[in-house]
């Protein structure tokens, strides 16, 4: 029957929807997704991998649990609707075994050590030879009716498998992923994954029914033969691809479809030899080049689509095969602990769940990382404390391209005095850790100490991000080093706190989760960098500016002779404010900067009127006094100083305050302490939706404030920061997050 006449016939006459192949495999794929991601939502607080969730989904939607229905079953699930899906989702199995080979770098392989390849020879030699002896066992009791020589490479198979994105993702969460035991152990897994699968490949080659020795021999020759045409075919041809695929330009669709014709035809040919269509597209997967960003592009377009859509699919059909009912006696529960017909079917994928869902959190009790010790030369952590002869070093945090312009102009116009040595920039890209395929292969690139890696060995015009602060150091003589961050959102601030301890970096900038769009107003972009904004301002070894970014000098670097920047600082009072100065101060040694200084000061008619505050006298009055000696050792400094202003404003309560501020808006920076002293600071006190930026800086990056500058707000390091406040913030951002979800 035509699409038209099957739509028309059920939508007009009544009849059930689900009597037909395409609405019922449309609310199968809905039913899964909804089921998949839910589970996995349930599960993300245990670190458990997604395919948790996607097989856990399979066996509730299948005969274990939901399946128990008739009704249910013959409705969502009747038996000729299972074609159709099996279909589809051995269609995404194949693509997410190509993935998995792009994830293998054949040349790390060839670079395996003598200890890895110990450690790979035993653990996938020892359990093979226990899945060989279960399978004995298991042919006596309830897997009679099998085939005996596929039965025992499957069981060996089985039990000596390595899930290698798994394995990353525990390692990288531990902060064990680039040290010499997580290289070791990746590099082990690597090699037992392609021992695997090439065995695997050949219990397939042997599990057709009433197959003799010779054909079974015929099959794995013709698949050897297979493997060698591709290794002489294939690479040239991708290799071809890859030099015509430039980083920052997009792959040509010619190359895209060509390759997924190729793992489909790789795929075809295997099947026909009498191997699964899933090896080939392993082969095709391994063959890529690592090198270059043509790997990265194919992983890009196809990973979201297989992983999110296809491979889901998959588990869902092989839990439609599973039922915990058909495992029947103790006999056959107590041979789970050991590990085809349905019964050991669902005995082998009840130990693979149980197996996957316990490593991580069996791995990280056992592992308990030491703390670093504390470094007792890391002197120079905020600007106001640090002399004028030494180097300043700085943290600059971005999340993508849209930051890096924006972030090189204030850095350009923080170099100061023109000096080789007065400047040292850590560049470093936020990237979030996933499961996609990836992030893993970026990890592949990293340091082995564990810690954010320099891109290091990369050719000029490999990398957008290099390539732009490379032309900075050049152009402004400033030693800068990009690096890249690869952490899961919920310890990113890790990576940031420890790398600018070890580096001894005096400032860390960080990008406001928010970003400008056409119309001037901030849209926010991922939540979570707030969070790890928060985290960071709490745990910082040194002093922090957030980067209310509104596109400072442009969508361009500005060069150092072109700077023509008017930087406003408002002072209140304290040591944020004094940071903020102090900063301003330097920024100023640009000849192309102009510095204005707003010091706010209350009437003395309105002295003690703006808001009545209990503060300890002791404190006021040292505060006082270092803002005064602060304040006077500055003046001095500029006093024959054209291109800086110094300006004290009398104001009697928050709205002449804020009046006084919108005057002083046309400019391109704003220079503000994150936390501000003094009554008419604490009289600008309001609710934000941004509370890590204070007061002013909440004012300034409001809808309501009108400016075109970027805002700086600035956090000086203080080693007795009130543990107090820092919980206060916590909780304030856990109930507000809490509200939203």
């Amino acid at each position: 029957m035509p699409i038209s006449e099957a739509y028309i016939k059920w939508g007009i006459s009544g009849e059930n929807p689900l009597d037909f192949a395409l609405p019922l495999a449309i609310l199968q794929i809905c039913l899964v997704i909804v089921v998949t991601r839910g589970l996995a939502f349930l599960l993300r607080p245990l670190r458990q991998p997604r395919v948790i969730a996607e097989i856990v989904g399979g066996v509730l939607l299948g005969p274990s649990a939901l399946g128990r229905s008739k009704g249910y079953l013959q409705a969502v699930f009747p038996t000729k609707s299972l074609t159709v899906l099996d279909t589809l989702a051995n269609i995404g199995l194949i693509f997410f075994l190509f993935l998995a080979g792009l994830e293998l770098d054949p040349k790390s392989l060839g670079r395996t050590g003598k200890k890895a390849l110990a450690i790979a020879t035993v653990g996938i030699g020892l359990p093979f030879a226990m899945g060989i002896g279960t399978s004995f066992i298991l042919r006596l009791t309830i897997s009679k009716d099998v085939n005996g020589t596929a039965f025992l490479v499957f069981m060996g198979v089985a039990l000596s498998i390595t899930a290698f994105p798994v394995l990353a993702r525990i390692l990288a969460e531990l902060k064990l992923l680039t040290t010499n035991v997580g290289r070791m152990a990746m590099s082990a897994a690597a090699v037992n994954d392609v021992a695997a699968w090439i065995l695997l490949a050949l219990a397939i080659s042997l599990s057709g029914s009433n197959t003799s020795p010779i054909i079974s021999f015929w099959v794995f020759l013709s698949g050897c033969i297979f493997v060698i045409c591709s290794i002489l075919i294939v690479p040239p041809i991708f290799k071809w691809m890859t030099k015509r695929c430039r980083e920052g330009e997009p792959v040509e669709e010619m190359y895209v479809w060509a390759t997924l014709a190729a793992v489909l035809a790789a795929g075809f040919v295997t099947d026909a030899i009498g191997i699964h269509a899933i090896f080939g597209a392993f082969v095709i997967g391994i063959l890529v080049p690592k090198e270059g960003s043509f790997a990265g592009a194919l992983v890009e377009k196809i990973e979201d689509l297989v992983s999110g859509l296809f491979l889901p699919l998959y588990f869902v059909s092989s839990g439609l095969k599973i039922n915990v009912a058909a495992i029947q006696g103790l006999q056959s529960w107590g041979l789970l602990v050991l590990v085809l017909n349905d019964e050991t079917f669902s005995i082998m994928i009840l130990m693979a769940l149980f197996a996957t869902f316990i490593t991580t959190p069996l791995v990280m009790a056992v592992y308990k990382p030491a703390r670093r010790a504390k470094m007792a030369d890391y002197k120079y952590r905020t600007v106001e404390s640090r002399s004028s002869n030494t180097e300043l070093r700085i943290l600059a945090c971005f999340h993508g391209w849209r930051n890096i312009s924006s972030i090189i102009n204030l850095l350009e116009v923080s170099r100061g005095v023109q000096k080789s040595d007065g400047l040292s920039v850590y560049a470093m890209h936020l990237t979030e850790l996933s499961e996609r395929s990836s992030a893993i292969l970026m990890v592949h690139k990293a340091r082995k100490n564990g810690l954010p890696f320099r891109n290091r060995g990369q050719k000029l015009g490999s990398n957008l991000v290099v390539v732009a602060f490379d032309v900075f150091q050049q152009l402004s003589r400033v030693s800068v080093r990009p690096m890249t961050a690869i952490s899961s959102m919920s310890d990113m601030h890790e990576d940031i706190c420890t790398t600018a301890e070890r580096k001894r970096a005096a400032i860390i900038i960080l990008p406001l989760h928010k970003q400008q769009i056409l119309d001037g107003s901030l849209e926010t972009t991922r939540t979570d960098f707030q969070l790890v904004n928060r985290r960071v301002l709490e745990q910082a070894p040194c002093s922090v500016r957030i980067l209310v970014d509104r596109g400072l000098g442009g969508t361009t670097q500005v060069s150092a002779s072109n700077v023509s920047y008017v930087i406003t600082v408002i002072f209140f009072g304290g040591c944020d404010d004094r940071e903020a100065l102090a900063y301003g101060a330097r920024m100023a040694e640009n000849p192309g900067v102009s510095l204005k200084v707003i010091h706010f000061l209350v009437k003395p008619e309105a002295l003690g009127e703006i808001v009545r505050v209990h503060m300890d006298d002791g404190s006021n009055i040292k505060l006082g006094s270092l803002d005064e000696e602060f304040l006077s050792e500055f003046k001095l400094k500029i006093s024959k100083d054209e291109t800086v202003k110094f300006e004290v404003k009398f104001v009697g309560n928050a709205a002449e305050t804020i009046n006084a501020v919108h005057e002083v808006r046309h400019c391109n920076l704003f220079l503000v302490g994150r936390l501000p002293e003094g009554e008419v600071a604490l009289a600008l006190s309001s609710s934000s939706d941004c509370p890590e930026l204070g007061p002013v800086g909440g004012l300034l990056a409001s809808s309501d404030f009108s400016t075109t500058a970027a805002v700086l707000v600035v956090q000086q390091y203080n080693s007795q920061v009130s543990l107090d406040l820092a919980l206060q913030n916590g909780n304030e951002f856990l109930g507000k997050d809490s509200e939203s979800n």
